[in-house]
């Protein structure tokens, strides 16, 4: 758990972060959380830049997630043991929009409703495609599930 506390603490060293240009999947910082998962072109960051908070509280980087940008790729071939379903503060969430489309963030805190998310690659609206790195409440029935590292 103290590698997701710390990933947690990266990532709100991250809110307000965005795209550049508006819109571009790109720019400093999102090239950088790309570049992590060993993509050198624009694309939808929202794992990567999951991964990269990971990859950033790592010890000799060694970061245990899957190194993907895909969010159901991440979810698909994780290791069973790191599946949970009682989200806590550092857990990784992922929802599933089906045709392979997902979104993913990292869970700060919990209520009986819902959970209070920071993630990347999403909006004011909390659109799966957005354009900063921000906070989010999002209700627990949306979720898919959620790893535990």
């Amino acid at each position: 758990m103290a590698l997701s506390k710390s990933a947690l603490k990266v990532a709100a060293t991250q809110i307000g972060m965005t795209e550049k240009p508006l819109g571009s999947n790109w720019g400093v910082p999102v090239k950088n959380y790309l570049a992590s998962v060993g993509i050198d072109f624009p694309a939808a960051w929202c794992m990567a830049f999951v991964y990269w908070c990971f990859q950033q509280a790592s010890e000799k980087g060694k970061n245990p997630l899957v190194k993907t940008g895909g969010v159901l790729k991440a979810w698909n071939n994780a290791d069973k043991k790191h599946r949970v379903k009682d989200p806590q503060p550092g857990d990784i969430f992922i929802m599933d929009f089906g045709k392979g489309l997902g979104h993913t963030g990292i869970v700060e805190k919990v209520d009986q409703t819902f959970i209070y998310t920071i993630e990347g690659n999403t909006n004011d609206s909390g659109s799966r495609e957005g354009i900063m790195v921000t906070r989010k409440q999002r209700p627990k029935t949306k979720i898919k599930g959620y790893l535990r590292y």
